[in-house]
């Protein structure tokens, strides 16, 4: 029987991580001699994600993002403190099959998450471990592949594929077992601009359209200004969180922990510091003309 553990009344999160540290032990080199060295990669964490929230998490190389999404999909548990996933608590060993369907991981490299020569049956890999019947597996695999928009391409080799196109079928196999969230762990950081677009319109529309919860790892500041709301991690530490808009106006703040903005951002930023009175959380460039077209009526 799986209990779960009810938050703020009758509202259930998807996400509901409390004072979350996690450890781990490295063998380092001391004076010629393997020395094992306790560090820790998640100090206090407190993140809490609402069922059908788009979220970023942002964070330099090393600043723990990566071991946080991990705690996510129970493939590793907290030294301190709980994670609940639906209510879910991820150290109830008994707990993890239905955590990881409920939230569903895509990583980096697509290559390294396809299993098969076929790509109807990489989809079908995934609800055929869960033991879900014949029938009930060829309509998940069609309906996926429609979902992320490679509909027809059920015979194809992935391998020929593109990587966008690739990522979209680690997704559709995701998808597939009906997760009610999914973790992206810099899902476009291997590919092109044109395949980031198709990863990133395939996630906007599983979030708009079919309300599955995103929380995407990254570190192209573009993708994260289009989140609900951003979190950013820093030596292990959550140290800002907030909507886009609250985060990248704060440009210098986020400077001093090795992030950038959006280019448009960095460019009002730079403008401001000429003199010019413009606003100074602008995301987009359509903000950035209605702006300009704003100072120009006013002279």
């Amino acid at each position: 029987m799986i209990k779960k553990a009810c938050k703020d009344g009758d509202i259930m999160k998807m996400v509901d991580a409390k004072n979350v540290s996690y450890e781990y032990t490295k063998i380092v080199e001391v004076q010629g001699e393997n020395t094992e060295r306790k560090l820790m990669a998640l100090e206090d964490i407190n993140v809490e994600i609402e069922k059908g929230e788009f979220v970023a998490v942002l964070g330099h190389n090393g600043s723990g993002k990566s071991t946080f999404a991990k705690h996510l999909n129970a493939l590793v548990t907290p030294s301190e403190g709980t994670v609940w996933i639906d209510g879910m608590d991820t150290k109830n060993d008994e707990l993890v099959w239905n955590i990881r369907q409920s939230t569903g991981m895509v990583f980096q490299n697509p290559d390294n998450q396809l299993v098969a020569t076929v790509v109807e049956e990489d989809i079908a890999f995934g609800p055929e471990n869960l033991g879900v019947e014949s029938s009930e597996i060829r309509r998940r695999v069609d309906e996926a592949l429609k979902m992320v928009g490679m509909d027809g391409f059920q015979k194809d080799t992935p391998s020929k594929l593109s990587g966008g196109q690739k990522q979209r079928i680690a997704i559709a196999g995701i998808l597939a077992m009906k997760p009610q969230c999914i973790v992206l762990d810099e899902p476009t950081a291997m590919l092109d601009p044109h395949g980031r677009k198709e990863v990133m319109d395939t996630i906007h529309r599983l979030n708009k359209e079919n309300g599955i919860t995103i929380i995407l790892i990254t570190h192209y500041m573009n993708e994260a200004a289009t989140a609900d709301r951003i979190y950013v991690i820093d030596d292990g530490k959550l140290v800002m969180q907030g909507k886009p808009k609250e985060i990248f106006s704060q440009v210098e703040k986020l400077k001093s922990y090795g992030l950038d903005v959006p280019q448009v951002t960095e460019t009002a930023y730079n403008v401001r510091k000429m003199g010019i009175d413009i606003p100074q959380d602008i995301l987009t460039v359509d903000e950035m003309v209605g702006a300009i077209c704003q100072l120009k009526s006013t002279i």
